[in-house]
């Protein structure tokens, strides 16, 4: 069968493309952005690429073409498709038709961390050899790719809770119908669909919905969102991870290096891992709940977790010219850049960390974060803002209000300009955006290194 991706280098449909090729389908796929790292691993499964949404790349007619969520009405590939009448399916529905049906699903769902977590997840049950399958919106290191079918019925999947597509406004999660689902947080994100927080955990309450009887949700104990959300009915059992959770950490190194973990009162074991920050201490909990649902002892998926390489992306370091260390991290909302920050701080100590951070989602663009940015950035010693063109909100006013030194510039080659006078042997650089940010990262190593 001859599949075609609209939107294929998206984190989800790249994905997805993958587990078509694996199934045997030719696939092929077209976007309007083809950058790394979807692209590289796309080129690499021998999936053909094609730049834009020319409707002469729908010809001769695909047998099948799967529509992104990031594409609607009006884009010239979905109106030569609903012209000729060609079948077509949203990412989600694909993926549960042709892929999920008849497995256990573990879902990870969430504001902040589910691709880490889905990460983690997927590498626990690999460790204990249990060959999952599973679909991850980054590349983990652990694997070098990012969705496989597996050798058993257990898939792990990151459940976003972004819509499926331009003609199916439910959350994609909705698809899924887990098993064992993980809830790791829940916050106001996706601006440009969801009017409110409330309306997120409606969505969220249509995926307890699916959860059968007989599977299990985790949710940390310190998110009230979550509790509205149960309380609007569950019908699973439920464990709790954090703060008077079920199982709980206690930490032997302050950035989160090292930590005792305890179920039911119980120390299981020592996580020495090479990730920070509180965030990742609260994913691995939530990782060793779900694995543990699925048959592997607390003490199998502490020692997985302990040889655990963070996804592409997560605190990637990239380069280190002359003393200074360049990071890539995909934070793109207030508690993500906080949590990330506030974990580096705790590994470095005094050393100096620039920020440079790019508003590009789709949230951020819409200015629905901007009173939240300030505050988030108060672990650096100085922050430096891009701002792109179409930004339609004062970003130097949220610069003005940084409780640390801060700056707006417009151009990579003015961001670029600022850290050569700014930074020194042993300075810490995370670039923060959830784009490709223009190459900024080889670029700034290279004028560094002159």
């Amino acid at each position: 069968m001859h599949i075609h991706i609209l939107g294929i280098c998206g984190t989800f449909m790249g994905s997805l493309a993958v587990l078509a090729k694996e199934l045997g389908h030719r696939v092929t796929g077209s976007d309007a952005n083809v950058y790394p790292p979807m692209s590289t691993q796309l080129e690499a499964q021998g999936i053909e690429l094609m730049q834009g949404y020319d409707p002469a790349h729908l010809d001769p007619a695909p047998d099948l073409v799967v529509v992104g969520n990031a594409l609607s009405r009006g884009n010239p590939a979905v109106e030569h498709v609903l012209n000729k009448g060609l079948p077509y399916v949203s990412g989600p529905q694909w993926l549960a038709d042709h892929v999920l049906q008849g497995r256990w699903v573990m879902a990870v769902a969430g504001t902040h961390g589910k691709t880490t977590t889905t990460s983690m997840l997927a590498w626990v049950l690999e460790h204990a050899g249990m060959s999952p399958g599973f679909l991850i919106g980054g590349v983990p290191q652990n694997f070098g790719i990012s969705a496989r079918l597996g050798g058993t019925p257990f898939f792990v999947v990151e459940a976003d809770e972004y819509d499926s597509a331009f003609f199916d406004k439910r959350s994609k999660f909705v698809h899924y119908r887990p098993r064992t689902a993980i809830l790791n947080n829940l916050e106001f994100d996706h601006a440009d669909i969801f009017p409110d927080l409330a309306a997120i955990e409606r969505q969220f309450h249509h995926l307890v919905r699916t959860i059968p009887g007989e599977g299990l949700i985790i949710h940390p104990t310190t998110e009230p969102a979550l509790v509205r959300v149960l309380e609007m009915g569950c019908w699973t059992p439920v464990q709790t991870t954090g703060e008077g959770g079920q199982w709980q950490v206690r930490l032997l190194s302050e950035d989160g290096s090292r930590f005792e973990v305890q179920f039911d009162g119980k120390v299981q074991g020592t996580v020495e891992w090479n990730l920070t920050g509180q965030h990742n201490v609260a994913n691995a909990l939530a990782t060793l709940a779900a694995a543990r649902h699925v048959g592997v002892v607390p003490e199998l998926g502490i020692a997985a977790l302990s040889a655990f390489r963070n996804v592409k992306r997560r605190m990637e370091k990239v380069a280190e010219v002359n003393g200074v260390t360049i990071y890539d991290d995909f934070a793109h909302h207030p508690t993500a850049i906080a949590t990330t920050l506030d974990g580096l701080r705790k590994r470095v100590g005094e050393a100096p960390v620039i920020a440079i951070i790019e508003p590009r989602s789709n949230s951020m663009k819409l200015g629905a974060h901007r009173d939240g940015l300030p505050e988030s950035v108060a672990q650096a010693d100085q922050v430096i803002w891009y701002a792109p063109p179409n930004l339609g909100w004062d970003l130097a006013a949220t610069a003005a209000a940084c409780p640390v030194p801060a700056v707006v510039c417009d151009s990579l080659e003015a961001i670029i300009e600022r850290v050569k006078g700014q930074a020194r042997p042993g300075t810490e650089v995370v670039i923060m955006s959830n784009g490709g940010f223009g190459g900024l990262h080889g670029k700034l190593a290279k004028a560094l290194e002159g």
